[in-house]
């Protein structure tokens, strides 16, 4: 993911490759990741979290958008690639 690239690399390697980012985690160290993404405009970063659940939110506002999943979106979205096997 972008994201990852971006925050593992330590440089700011963004470079309009994508249009929507989607971020399913609860993990608040991406929070400055999401917020660069956003203030350089180099891309729309959503978030996905468990329905009644908590979600990655920017302080003092409701961003990033929240799509809020349950068992079955989940399952409408999960892949079940083996992705250690080479094609």
């Amino acid at each position: 993911m972008l994201l990852w690239r971006w925050t593992s690399s330590g440089s700011p390697g963004i470079d309009n490759a994508f249009d929507v980012g989607v971020l399913v985690s609860g993990d608040t160290n991406l929070l400055p990741a999401i917020e660069a993404v956003m203030e350089l405009r180099r891309g729309h970063v959503e978030v996905a979290a468990w329905r009644g659940g908590g979600r990655l939110m920017l302080p003092g506002t409701s961003l990033p958008w929240c799509h809020w999943m349950d068992e079955a979106d989940y399952r409408s979205a999960e892949d079940l690639t083996d992705y250690s096997k080479r094609s």
